[in-house]
């Protein structure tokens, strides 16, 4: 398949953060599972000054129009690395800038313009390059479905919004920009009296790809939502919970000398000893899992349980850690920021991974203990019974534990009955969960899957 992806980022050449390394591994991904790829971006002044290997001005130019007026856009290619190709839409006033999106803490006052621009001139480029399909990537692409939509482009349209944080908020003036006919403000893009690029997008989408089918349902409800949850429960048939990969490599099976050496080395460190070792990740515990957890290990025999608390927790959460790490039988021990290495060694001492209640979207780590072969011992909550399956000892099948209430009670008796698995049950459930598959690749192979149940055309969308 030829797939089109848009985004605002691309490691090495033009990042804010995570987002540009998501963007690229996503399209070698993609690329390494034999489909055309092409990936397009802003020509920004950091990726002239890159100089990209093989950076050229194509012979495509772009008539746009942008509010009044109508503006043309520049066309250069480059190859990216894994075989991907890059094409980079130049409009000087708009991205020559020393900033991606601002400077100084502060937004460009144009961000509405140069990104309604940046994605009408997508929409032109896939009418003239015909892929299969397009996949645009973040707030800053999110109009890329709209544009298609209202142009009745043939192509189906996926939208990952990456962050449902970060959606893409402008004043309700900006509309005059977009060109669409009036009706499109108070049906698709008007949030609370402005625009919001992301729920315009979710709207008019073929597909929304949200991060992991284990974040799907917490997505739709109000703790999660960040204000789209309606939305998204509005758009649950499209909704598909793909998550990302995994870079690093599942750590090597540990012999029992070495397994017992990194639990020794956790001992030292935390000052404590334990039957069993739980980590759990500050970012995975839920609205008030956390809570929950501290309350577990102030009620648990001392010497039961030790809990490696890993990544920064939430400031609101920050006062139940500190508490927890106070009390003499609190059986915590926190690493806020673990170095690779540091982390490394948590995986190797621990037993088990705990989540006492829903999943974050920073679950790459419970999918990274997972392939450790660390036993999960979780909530049922937001969709984690498609990662994890209660064990059931009569048939054997399932490779962890789950409880199904929201209560401390209930959290206990799962940590408890986690002490009590049998050598040879435990062994089967780490070999089970080391053997899972959570690489780029098997996103790859998720997203083609995806593509390939599209509708081939759009327009069967249409309003």
């Amino acid at each position: 398949m030829k797939i089109l992806i848009a985004a605002s980022e691309f490691a090495p050449f033009a990042q804010t953060g995570d987002f540009a390394g998501y963007v690229e591994r996503l399209a070698a991904a993609t690329a390494a599972a034999g489909n055309e790829t092409t990936v397009v971006l802003p020509l920004y002044r950091c990726i002239r000054e890159g100089r990209i290997a093989g950076l050229k001005r194509g012979k495509l130019r772009l008539s746009i129009e942008l509010g009044a007026n109508r503006v043309s856009a520049e066309v250069w290619e480059a190859s990216g690395p894994g075989g991907v190709r890059l094409i980079f839409l130049e409009r000087d006033e708009l991205f020559d800038r020393t900033g991606l999106y601002g400077m100084d803490g502060r937004d460009y006052q144009d961000n509405a313009a140069r990104f309604i621009f940046f994605s009408k001139a997508v929409v032109e480029l896939a009418r003239r390059e015909s892929p299969d399909v397009v996949h645009a990537l973040g707030w800053q692409a999110a109009l890329v479905p709209v544009f298609a939509r209202d142009q009745r482009l043939e192509i189906p349209t996926v939208l990952s919004p990456v962050s449902l944080e970060y959606q893409g908020h402008f004043w309700s003036h900006d509309f005059a920009l977009t060109n669409l006919s009036g009706e499109w403000f108070p049906n698709v893009l008007e949030f609370y009296g402005s625009m919001n690029f992301l729920k315009a997008g979710i709207a008019c989408a073929n597909s929304v790809v949200l991060p992991g089918a284990l974040n799907l349902a917490a997505m739709q409800t109000p703790e999660h939502g960040c204000g789209l949850e309606n939305l998204l429960r509005q758009n649950a048939a499209k909704l598909e919970g793909i998550a990302p990969g995994v870079d690093l490599p599942a750590p090597a099976a540990l012999s029992t000398k070495e397994k017992t050496a990194a639990r020794e080395a956790l001992f030292k460190s935390a000052g404590k000893t334990a039957r069993a070792i739980f980590v759990a990740h500050a970012g995975s515990t839920g609205e008030d899992g956390l809570g929950h957890l501290c309350e577990a290990l102030s009620r648990l025999p001392m010497g039961e349980v030790l809990v490696a608390l890993v990544g920064a927790a939430p400031e609101s959460q920050r006062q139940t850690i500190q508490i927890a790490l106070r009390r003499r039988a609190g059986g915590m021990v926190h690493f806020p920021e673990p170095t690779p290495a540091e982390q490394e060694r948590l995986l190797q001492a621990a037993d088990f991974i705990v989540v006492p209640g829903a999943l974050e979207p920073g679950c790459a780590f419970f999918r990274l203990a997972l392939r450790a072969g660390i036993v999960p011992v979780v909530e049922q909550c937001a969709g984690l019974h498609e990662l994890v399956r209660d064990f059931d000892p009569v048939t054997g099948q399932g490779n962890g534990l789950v409880f199904y209430r929201h209560s401390v009670e209930a959290l206990i008796d799962a940590i408890l009955r986690a002490g009590e698995l049998p050598p040879a049950t435990k062994s089967l459930l780490v070999e089970r969960n080391r053997a899972r598959d959570f690489s780029w690749a098997s996103t790859a192979k998720a997203l083609d899957r995806l593509y390939s149940r599209l509708p081939g055309r759009a327009g069967r969308l249409a309003a």
